[in-house]
């Protein structure tokens, strides 16, 4: 079977105002998904698809999609998002599923579900680049979103992203001097980015604050002294804080950190970023946070 992989992501900054066209920077993880295919002239229009978490079977189906019809699952709302995901792929691609080939589908999810790097872009992106279809569009009808995992995912790289008021991303030169010193806590508390969109729509949104993210964002990209970057995440995460009118990570759960704790991607799960400090992997233990990872261990650049 031939292969396709997309990178994982971590968004370092406008979470939540990404929505409304502040300027992202996000960057690759080494992690990311799998996607592996085989074509056969047998006329009979079926899909066998396979869904592997860490080389470990999950999920199956059997599809006819002459019918669209789910013919064997033993997950049947996995099923329906697949079936959906793969009609969507029919009708924007050129060439899949238009005659009668039978195809062998098989995805392997290389991160833990509960990082949060991104199980549906990494999908949307395999898909797409395998149908020769756009990842952008793909991903507005089948899953919704500002779309910046899915520029991680095509690029491969460190990218800056906004989405209004249309799609702009391009690589960023994000490779700064102190990166070592930074690292990535795992909070083992998977939030619902659908949820925590929902509430961050109910309030009253101001263009003045979309700028002030982004002039953030540009600002972390020129950054080349730990305390300055540090500076700027406190700044970041206290805006969106005062936003939502909910307490930061740090207040909830390190208020006696001696250094910055800065949110990633929906509040309240996932991973946080902070930088090393004497101690500090006893101290995250200490506070019952276990997955501790320096930057050359996830993020790749």
């Amino acid at each position: 079977m031939s292969g396709i992989f997309s990178p994982g992501k971590l968004m370092l900054t406008s979470e939540y105002f990404a929505i409304d066209g502040a300027l992202v920077l996000a960057v690759p993880t080494k992690l990311g998904q799998e996607f592996f295919f085989e074509e056969k002239n047998d006329e009979k229009s079926l899909i066998f698809w396979e869904a592997h978490h860490q080389n470990q079977l999950w999920f199956k189906a059997a599809i006819d999609y002459k019918e669209w019809q789910i013919l064997e699952t033993n997950i049947p709302s996995s099923a329906e998002f697949i079936l959906k995901t793969l009609k969507n792929v029919q009708q924007l691609s050129q060439t899949k599923f238009k005659k009668n080939n039978t195809y062998h589908l098989k995805t392997n999810l290389q991160f833990p579900a509960d990082y949060g790097f991104g199980s549906s872009s990494t999908l949307m992106n395999n898909l797409s680049e395998w149908a020769d279809i756009d990842p952008f569009h793909l991903n507005t009808i089948s899953l919704g979103g500002s779309g910046y995992d899915i520029a991680v995912a095509k690029e491969k790289s460190a990218i800056l992203f906004r989405s209004k008021p249309e799609i702009f991303y391009e690589k960023a030169d994000f490779n700064p001097p102190f990166k070592n010193e930074l690292i990535f806590i795992h909070l083992n508390q998977k939030q619902d980015s659908r949820e925590g969109i929902s509430f961050y729509k109910s309030k009253s949104r101001s263009q003045i604050l979309v700028e002030e993210f982004s002039d953030i964002t540009k600002k972390v990209l020129l950054c080349s002294e730990l305390e300055n970057f540090s500076q700027l995440m406190v700044i970041h995460e206290q805006k969106i804080s005062d936003f939502l009118e909910i307490p930061t990570v740090k207040e909830k759960f390190f208020a006696d950190c001696p250094v910055f704790v800065k949110s990633l991607g929906a509040w309240g799960g996932d991973f946080v970023m902070s930088a090393k400090f004497d101690g500090y992997e006893d101290y995250f233990w200490g506070k019952g946070f276990k997955t501790v990872f320096q930057w050359s261990d996830i993020i790749n650049l």
